[in-house]
């Protein structure tokens, strides 16, 4: 008869191990590269947008303010002149942002003196100092000495030879923690224009994701059985998805030109229109003409995904419906849809969130003009073409959202397969 084990020893240990935890403290070392370039590239570039949306700031104010000098002399000193003087020229920077606790030093060279000093400054043995106080936003003056040379001056470096040296204390609006508004948002939402934009983009996404997976699930289809040639046709598939899309961009607009365009000129020779037709350039023809861009140059990437699905689908079941005589819709309907729909959310939602942030492709076809004006052309509008680059960050913000929006009612609501 065995003995009872006592309690104590019954239970499992509790802990970690020194074996364990040598273990762990080197998978989070191995792991450290990975979680510090994800840091890097993408998670404080993220932090800095959000940051940058609630800040009412341009392009300009990008760098801090800080004060400006520039100095020169006036008048010629090799003969002389009675007049001649040294100028500095100052100024703020910023046009907003003042300045406070302005001072400049300069170091004069032997020989030079000053007929005349400025209230601001003085001179001891050859460094000059200038109190020059506080700067308000768009602050410009200048500081003339007149000046006078002596011989040993014209036997070294002159007088622009050293730097002056101006300091302040500033606050930057980007790195301050005050200043922050909702005024980049309510600048975005106020008009009807973002709404439209906002109609647009789902537009192009909506219908540029759906049509590259029923294109691409298609082709898949057609290229699933072998046939001579089968390679061939895959290779030319792959063509609009590895082809540079500037070269493929700029093909799409000498191909459907309104006055030098084959596509114009055959439907012209056909009959079909009697005048040119600017693909690119009415609406709403143009927002269809770069959704369908996107639709032939991203379904490779779902023929791909699709076709090695398929290829890995179980045969059996289908030599069984054919015995029971199923049509080929009827085995697609209840044979293979089913076995896709993992791979077809998959795609739809990669496919969903790289074409809402899609900016290269309409921008190289009409610049977002003609009624195709997207959300990541609106960033890039309003940072650098209007320079409010607060504005633009907060129009990624709101594209940062609403991908999260969608990717949280994707798995909630729409994916039921196990895994997704």
């Amino acid at each position: 008869m065995t003995e009872p084990v006592p309690p104590d020893m019954a239970r499992p240990p509790r802990g970690m191990g020194p074996l364990a935890r040598r273990e762990a403290r080197l998978a989070w070392g191995l792991l450290f590269p990975t979680l510090a370039a994800v840091a890097l590239v993408v998670i404080l570039p993220l932090l800095a947008v959000f940051w940058i949306a609630f800040k009412p700031i341009g392009l300009a104010e990008l760098r801090p303010p800080a004060p400006v000098v520039r100095e020169d002399i006036r008048g010629d000193l090799d003969e002389g002149d009675p007049d001649a003087y040294l100028r500095y020229r100052l100024r703020n920077s910023s046009q907003d942002q003042a300045i406070t606790g302005v001072t400049l030093t300069d170091t004069w060279p032997e020989g030079l003196t000053a007929t005349e000093m400025d209230p601001r400054c003085t001179l001891e043995g050859s460094t000059l100092t200038c109190d020059l106080g506080d700067w308000e936003g768009g602050f410009r003056d200048q500081i003339r000495i007149p000046v006078a040379a002596e011989p040993s001056y014209f036997d070294g470096p002159d007088v622009e030879a050293s730097e002056p040296v101006i300091t302040g204390r500033a606050n930057n609006v980007l790195t301050s923690f005050s200043s922050f508004t909702l005024e980049n948002f309510a600048r975005i939402f106020e008009g009807s224009e973002f709404w439209s934009v906002l109609g647009v983009t789902l537009f192009y996404t909506v219908f540029g994701t759906a049509g590259a997976l029923i294109l691409g699930l298609f082709a898949a289809m057609l290229l699933d059985k072998s046939f001579r040639g089968q390679g061939i046709l895959r290779g030319l598939y792959l063509f609009p998805y590895v082809a540079p899309v500037i070269a493929v961009a700029f093909a799409w607009i000498l191909l459907f030109d309104p006055y030098s365009g084959s596509a114009n000129a055959l439907l012209m020779q056909m009959g079909v229109t009697s005048q040119a037709i600017n693909f690119f350039g009415e609406r709403p023809l143009a927002l269809i003409m770069v959704t369908l861009f996107e639709i032939w140059r991203y379904f490779p990437l779902s023929f791909l995904f699709i076709l090695a699905r398929m290829q890995s689908i179980d045969t059996d079941m289908y030599e069984a419906a054919d015995m029971d005589g199923a049509s080929p819709f009827q085995k697609f309907r209840y044979l293979s849809l089913p076995q896709l729909l993992g791979i077809l959310s998959v795609l739809f939602l990669l496919r969903f969130i790289w074409t809402f942030n899609k900016f290269d492709d309409i921008f190289l076809l009409t610049g977002g003009n003609a009624g195709t004006r997207v959300l990541t052309v609106n960033v890039y509008e309003q940072a650098f073409a209007l320079s409010n680059i607060g504005a633009g960050a907060a129009v990624a913000v709101v594209i940062f959202l609403s991908l999260i929006l969608f990717s949280l009612f994707f798995f909630r609501v729409m994916s039921r397969e196990e895994g997704l």
